[in-house]
C-alpha cells in the first residue's frame, strides 16, 4: 500500500504557526477533536468524498460533547446542519457527501429523523440528492413490542455538489464469478415459475407452445452466460406496458399472447444493499456500519488515491475500508477512546 502509516492528532495540532490547515498532515490520520472544529480548519474543495453515520439522535451514551445528546429533535438537526454544511464547503464539485441515518421513536411514533435531515439539506444548501440507498439489515436487533414490526433498514443519503461527480457505476456492487452463478441460479429458478404461469393464463394452445419455446431458448441463454437476466409477460397474467407504439412490447403482448424482456451485460445496479449489522468484540463502539456498505459507496464515489473524510470516525470502519481500496483518509472523532481504539485497528491492517 502507498500511504503512510495512520495516526492519531489532537485537533490542536492542526494548525501551523500561520493558523493553515495543510491538509498533507491530515492524510491518513484520526484527528481527535469536534467535527465541526476541525471541519471548518479544512481548506475548501479539498475532499472527494465525505461518507459517514453521526451519532443518532438520543440513541447511544454519547460523549457528553457529542452530536447527538439534544434536548430536541429540531436542535439535533440545526446542529446536524451546521455540519453538513462544512462537509459541503469542503468537498469538490466532482465530490459527494453520504450520511447514514437512524431513526427514532418517540411518544410511540416514529419521528422521521433521517428525512428530515434530507429535506433540511436540500433546502439549505446547493446539492443534488442523487440516491437513497437502503441498507436492509440481514440480522436486526428484535423489538419486544407487540404493536410493532421489526425496523430492519437505514437510508445511506448519497449528495452531490454538482452535476460533475465521480459516478462508478460499474465498480459498484461488481459481484464474483460465484456470486454471479448464484444470482443466475436465482434467476433460473424464477423462470422456470413462468411454465406454470402459461399453462393457467388464458393463452390459446398454439401461443402457450410458443411461449414455452421462447422461454427455453430464453433459459439456455441465460445459463450461456449470452444475457444476464429477463422478464416474462403474459397477457391477462401480468400488468400490460403503459403506452407503446407499433410494433412496441404493448403490440406485441396483444399479438402473440406474451413478451421476453432480456438483460445483457451487468446487471441493474439498484439502490438497496443487504448486509448484516457488524459486532466486533471487544469494540467499545455502540453502533458500527458495515463496512461492505462503505466499501461498496467508496469504490462507486472514488478513484484509488482519492481522499475520504469520516467527521464522525468512531471504531474506524471509514479508514478500513479507504486503505483496503488504496484510498487516502481523514477520520475525525471527538471520543479519545474511540480514537484509540481505530488507530489499533488500523495498526493491525497495516502490518498485514
Amino acid at each position: 500500500m502507498f500511504h503512510p502509516k495512520p495516526g492519531i492528532i489532537e485537533a490542536g495540532d492542526i494548525l501551523d504557526e500561520e493558523g493553515i490547515v495543510n491538509l498533507d498532515r491530515l492524510i491518513n490520520k484520526i484527528v481527535c477533536g469536534d467535527a465541526l472544529e476541525v471541519l471548518k480548519a479544512i481548506p475548501s474543495d479539498a475532499i472527494d468524498l465525505v461518507i459517514t453515520s453521526p451519532p443518532y439522535y438520543r440513541q447511544r451514551d454519547y460523549h457528553e460533547k457529542a452530536l447527538g445528546n439534544e434536548k430536541s429533535l429540531d436542535e439535533y438537526i440545526e446542529n446536524l446542519m451546521r455540519v453538513f454544511k462544512e462537509c459541503v464547503r469542503v468537498v469538490k464539485n466532482t465530490g459527494s457527501i453520504v450520511f447514514n441515518l437512524g431513526d427514532k421513536y418517540e411518544k410511540r411514533s416514529l419521528l422521521l429523523v433521517p428525512y428530515r435531515f434530507a429535506i433540511e439539506a436540500l433546502k439549505r444548501e446547493k446539492v443534488l440528492l442523487v440516491n437513497e440507498l437502503t441498507w436492509v439489515k440481514l440480522n436486526p436487533l428484535p423489538r419486544q413490542d407487540p404493536k410493532k414490526l421489526v425496523p430492519s433498514k437505514e437510508p445511506f443519503f448519497v449528495f452531490a455538489k454538482s452535476k460533475d461527480y465521480y459516478f462508478n457505476k460499474d465498480a459498484f456492487m461488481d459481484l464474483p464469478n460465484d456470486a454471479g452463478r448464484k444470482r443466475a441460479s436465482k434467476t433460473e429458478r424464477k423462470g422456470e415459475r413462468y411454465f406454470d404461469l402459461i399453462e393457467t393464463s388464458g393463452l390459446s394452445k398454439e401461443q402457450k407452445e410458443m411461449a414455452r419455446e421462447k422461454l427455453v431458448e430464453t433459459l439456455d441463454e441465460l445459463k450461456s452466460g449470452k444475457i444476464t437476466d429477463f422478464r416474462m409477460k403474459i397477457r391477462g397474467v401480468h400488468t400490460p406496458p403503459y403506452g407503446g407504439q407499433k410494433g412496441g412490447r404493448k403490440t406485441q403482448l396483444e399479438k402473440q399472447g406474451f413478451i421476453i424482456i432480456k438483460m445483457r451485460g451487468n446487471p441493474m445496479k439498484r439502490d438497496i444493499i443487504e448486509s448484516p449489522v457488524e459486532t466486533i468484540p471487544g469494540n467499545p463502539h455502540p453502533a458500527i456500519y458495515p463496512e461492505y456498505i462503505i466499501g461498496e459507496l467508496i469504490k462507486l464515489l472514488t478513484k484509488k488515491g482519492d481522499i475520504v473524510l469520516d467527521p464522525f470516525m468512531g471504531s474506524g470502519t471509514t479508514a478500513i475500508a479507504s486503505v483496503k481500496l488504496d484510498r487516502k483518509f481523514i477520520g475525525i472523532e471527538i471520543n479519545p477512546q474511540y480514537c484509540i481504539y481505530a488507530g489499533k485497528r488500523l495498526s493491525r491492517i497495516y502490518q498485514c
